[in-house]
Order: C-alpha cells, then structure tokens, then sequence
C-alpha cells in the first residue's frame, strides 16, 4: 500500500476517524460519514483501509538487530488481572546499570509500532518494558479493530494497576539504575498522566504523548518532570491543556508543553497517514533528551 500522508486527506475525514478510533463512533457511522468525501474510484471503504495503520511501515529497529537483545516477560499484578505480559528490550552489551522506561500502548493493545518503540529505546542504551494491557483478554490479537473490541473489554481500573506493576517490576530490575521514566501515546499518554499521579517520586520523567489529562484534584497530586507532546490540530486533547499545565505550574512541577504544528493527534505513530515525519523526529529527540537528563544522573 501506498504510504499517504494527512494532507492528502480532508481534515474533517481525519477528525471522523479519530472519532472511530477512540469509540465515539463505530464503523458503520466513519463510513456513512465517509461517503461524502468519496468517488467514483474511491469508496468510503477504500478510505477507511487508507487510514489504517500498516504495521509494514513501523520498523525502524529490526527485531534481530544485534545491537539488542529482547524477550517476553510476565509481571505479577496481585491488584489487578493477575499478572501482566510485555515485551522487554535492552541493549544486548550494557555497561552498568541502566534507566528503565516503560513504553505505553495506544487504545489497541500492544501492537508492533510500539514494539518498535521499545526497540528504539533499547538502542538508545535505556531498558524499555512494553506492557500488554489487553493480557487478561489473551493479549494484542494481532488486528486493531479486533484489539480495539476487546480493549473495551477490560477492566479499566484493574488495568491501570496492571501498568502501575509493571511500573513497580521494571524500576526494580537488577539491571536498572532505579531511575524510571514512562512514554505513552494517545491511551499511554494518559497512563503516563495516571502513574505521574500514582507513583509520585517513583516516577523519574513522564512522556505524554497526547493522553488525556487527569482531574485537577489529581493532577495537584504530581510531582514528576513531565514533557507533554502534542498536535496543534488535535483539539479534544488541546482543549484540557491550559488547566493542566496552569496546576503543574501552580504545583512548581518542571514540565515543558509542545505543540506541533499542523499536527494531528497520533502524529509520531510512523504507520498510519497521520503520522508526521519532521514533528515526530523533533518529538523523540526531545524525549530522549529529556530521559537522558532526567533518568541518568
């Protein structure tokens, strides 16, 4: 398939696919409402496949790459579903105790994009642990509309204290330094929120990637160095935006806000057309930079 970007496409369809993608709406109501921007060669269907991710286009660190080493790893969740799967990576030659990031999924499960984030991490000589939130379920499926379904399966609550485990588990490891730092993206951005909130000083650095922000009686409560990533064009998440960061700044938290612009919500996920290349390579730099200085010392 044809790699297509966002411009490609009217912004009002992107807006009604981030409306599906997040529940707002089903397929059937993204198609009626699709049909309006299609033709004779192009169906609405046709653009539904367009905007799908394809997980072809998400390697940037192969699987085998010798520079790391990875493995599945099973973490005990006794207040959530039990235990909780994901995907480890790290450098494959470390010298001494690393920083440990946990790398959050988006709203489908651990998919091979954020795999491939952990990767990158892995690469960057931090320890990267991907958690799967849809283990109680028999984990990421192998299909976003099918992970998607069964994410609206799962305890919400109970999988938040999965991550908070998995949180817990990776700070913990021999090879760590027992620094942490969390990245998440769209859900993960809100998980990172939520840990931010939960685990205090536990948490080294947070990444949010357009997550949702939490309640201002929660959000009082952080006191992480948070660097928030967002997209100019991504109004549900820049609507919360002001009154979080005005009570991280009343709370003297060190945060910085970026917002990309002409960038939509899920721009640094490289597998879909929403994906934008220059604001998601300036994005992660900024965020290894800021684990590097957070996460190191």
């Amino acid at each position: 398939m044809e790699r297509k970007k966002a411009s490609d496409f009217p912004q009002e369809l992107l807006e009604l696919f981030d409306r599906y993608v997040h529940g707002g709406i089903d397929r059937r109501t993204f198609l009626e409402g699709a049909q309006k921007f299609a033709t004779g060669a192009v169906t609405a269907t046709m653009l539904w496949e367009s905007l799908r991710p394809n997980y072809a286009w998400a390697q940037q660190v192969p699987k085998d790459d010798k520079r790391i080493k990875t493995e599945t790893a099973t973490v005990p969740s006794p207040k959530g579903n039990t235990n909780i799967k994901g995907y480890l990576a790290m450098p494959a030659k470390a010298k001494g105790k690393l920083p440990a990031i946990l790398v959050i999924h988006e709203n489908r499960g651990l998919n091979p994009y954020i795999e491939d984030v952990a990767r990158r991490l892995a690469t960057e000589n931090f320890i990267a642990f991907a958690p799967d939130g849809l283990t109680s379920v028999g984990g990421y499926p192998g299909d976003d509309e099918k992970g998607g379904a069964l994410f609206r399966t799962v305890d919400r609550a109970k999988m938040g204290e999965d991550f908070i485990a998995a949180a817990r588990w990776l700070k913990a490891r021999p090879e760590s330094n027992g620094k942490l730092g969390a990245v998440g993206f769209c859900f993960g951005g809100g998980i990172v929120n939520m840990l931010a909130v939960k685990l205090g000083t536990e948490l080294a650095a947070g990444v949010p990637f357009y997550g949702s922000q939490p309640s201002a009686e929660d959000a009082a409560k952080i006191k992480s160095p948070l660097l928030i990533q967002n997209g100019g064009l991504d109004k549900r998440i820049l609507d919360g935006a002001p009154a979080f960061e005005a009570i991280l700044k009343a709370s003297n938290v060190p945060f910085t806000a970026h917002v990309y612009e002409n960038a939509n919500h899920g721009f640094h996920n490289d597998t879909t057309p929403r994906y934008d290349d220059a604001n998601a390579k300036l994005a992660w730099k900024r965020t290894l930079e800021f684990f590097n200085k957070y996460t190191r010392s």
